[in-house]
């Protein structure tokens, strides 16, 4: 019997080199440091910031903290004490993105997705808008842009604000700008594996100094005194004669403050980010360049794409091809994750199950091709091309079933 061509492919593996642990170790060398935020979450956010291309960033202690402040901020400028009104958001993403909108009161309005970008199709969200809808809450899925003119263009016409979810995705562009810069906010994440990684550790990014101020308070228990204005900080103490200034908490927030370790470790590594988002790209184009399109979706809009996981979607419903595709990924040695980005399908997890009661599948066709259809493997700096090949012609070679439907769903 034939040996089976292990191909030892996780699906994630960190970005963590020696010279940002070597950072870390420098920095608990000190007699006395300082590990709870200070100047080097300050440098990491001035440094983002400069890099991303926005005035403003504030890092957080994960990408789902980002989220969650990105919200509550919102709620709090939108309608701090009336009805919260819509939040439209994708059928596919990460549960934090979900879960963030309904903690600030929100109620999600689900789109189906564009399957050349695994992000929202832009007509749906414009025929989704209502006088009842706050912001529209994209997210960049697995590195591809999910921008377009005519969603930015009808979005500013109808004066709805754009969040941007980023975190799978950052160094991905839209014309010619990186994603991340055309809403009112944008989220990211550092988590393992992820274009770079604190550990865990995230970030808001922003232009509006006012959303800054808020974000900066939701990250710190809601204290007055992490704003940057010193009116806002003024304007607090007059209104609460009875209070210390110093101990002020304007707004209902958290404690998802980062460390002075992870921003130590982030600052060295995106110093490295952009050769390593090089490769990420490279591969993708490799492996879609390689599979066989008869039998796999390879017509994805990668101009400006930024990849942090290999997308593999059969080209139809096609029960056949599908359980060969488990069977030699497992035989192969290759991890991977159904549904791509969260899961698949967010409407299908438990905890919207129950939030949402009944939902008609049907209304959206091609979030459940992915769903049903799709899977992410990892793609990463360190990965070796060869296997990319090696897996296109093990995938190209696996049989398909005798009711190939002409149009996938």
């Amino acid at each position: 019997m034939q040996d089976v061509d292990n191909l030892n492919w996780p699906l994630m593996k960190g970005n963590l080199a020696r010279e940002d642990l070597d950072a870390a170790i420098e920095l608990l060398r000190q007699d006395d440091p300082i590990l709870t935020q200070s100047r080097e979450v300050a440098a990491l956010e001035e440094e983002w910031s400069t890099w991303l291309g926005t005035r403003y960033s504030v890092f957080v202690s994960s990408g789902s903290a980002a989220n969650l402040i990105t919200m509550a901020a919102l709620r709090e400028m939108a309608h701090p004490a009336g009805e919260p009104g819509e939040v439209i958001v994708p059928t596919i993403c990460w549960v934090s993105d979900i879960v963030s909108v309904l903690t600030a009161g929100f109620e999600p309005v689900f789109v189906d997705i564009d399957p050349t970008t695994l992000g929202m199709d832009t007509e749906r969200v414009l025929e989704a808008v209502t006088e009842r809808t706050r912001a529209v809450f994209l997210t960049h899925v697995l590195g591809y842009n999910a921008l377009s003119r005519e969603l930015l263009d009808g979005l500013e016409a109808r004066g709805v604000p754009l969040i941007e979810d980023a975190c799978e995705s950052y160094g991905a562009t839209f014309e010619g700008a990186k994603v991340g810069t055309f809403g009112l906010a944008s989220n990211f994440s550092f988590y393992y594996a992820h274009h770079m990684t604190t550990g865990e550790g995230g970030m808001v990014s922003t232009d509006d100094p006012d959303l800054y101020d808020i974000l900066r308070m939701f990250r710190a228990h809601g204290m007055v005194r992490e704003a940057r204005s010193d009116e806002v900080k003024a304007q607090h103490a007059r209104q609460n004669p009875d209070l210390t200034p110093a101990f002020i908490f304007a707004v209902p927030g958290y404690n998802v403050r980062s460390n002075e370790i992870a921003a130590t470790m982030g600052r060295t590594q995106l110093r490295r980010l952009d050769a390593n988002n090089a490769v990420r790209r490279h591969n993708l184009d490799l492996f879609l360049d390689g599979l066989d399109p008869a039998k796999y979706r390879t017509g994805f809009r990668t101009e400006g794409s930024c990849n942090y996981a290999l997308t593999l979607v059969l080209r139809h419903p096609d029960p056949v091809l599908y359980d060969a595709v488990v069977d030699a990924l497992g035989a192969h040695g290759v991890e991977y994750r159904r549904g791509t980005a969260g899961g698949g399908n967010q409407m299908r997890q438990p905890y919207l199950r129950r939030t949402l009661g009944d939902v008609d599948y049907s209304l959206y066709p091609h979030t459940e091709h992915v769903h049903f259809y799709g899977f992410y493997i990892g793609n990463y700096p360190g990965l070796d091309r060869s296997k990319i090949v090696r897996l296109c012609t093990i995938l190209n070679a696996l049989p398909t079933g005798d009711a190939t439907q002409a149009e996938g769903a």
